[in-house]
């Protein structure tokens, strides 16, 4: 299911619009794989890899497809791993785009 939100894109948020409430972010975080919806304020996955360097290429792409689609996560570092946090900064919440990145975000690790 991540695939249909994969192929979305991300709208930019002028802020103004209310962030999605409990019963929107529950069927849109059951078509991500593995990721959680903390506080339904935000998503968050950790990644591992085999080194430091397979952690920054994936980082990198991440970065790449961030500034692709004007959406733009936290990300958390180091030797082997990766941390993605995700939420919409104008609204203080989620909104779908966060899950349309989640999704793309995915994608990158395959």
């Amino acid at each position: 299911m991540e695939h249909e939100l994969a192929e979305r894109e991300c709208v930019p948020c002028r802020g103004g619009a209310p962030p999605l409430a409990a019963a929107e972010i529950a069927p849109l975080l059951a078509q991500l794989n593995e990721w959680e919806a903390v506080n339904h304020h935000h998503l968050r996955k950790a990644y591992a890899f085999p080194d430091f360097r397979a952690a920054l290429n994936f980082v990198n792409r991440v970065g790449d497809a961030a500034d692709a689609a004007d959406h733009h996560p936290d990300i958390e570092f180091g030797w082997g791993r990766a941390v993605i946090t995700l939420w919409t900064h104008k609204i203080d919440g989620l909104s779908e785009s966060d899950f349309i990145l989640a999704a793309k975000i995915d994608r990158l690790e395959q």
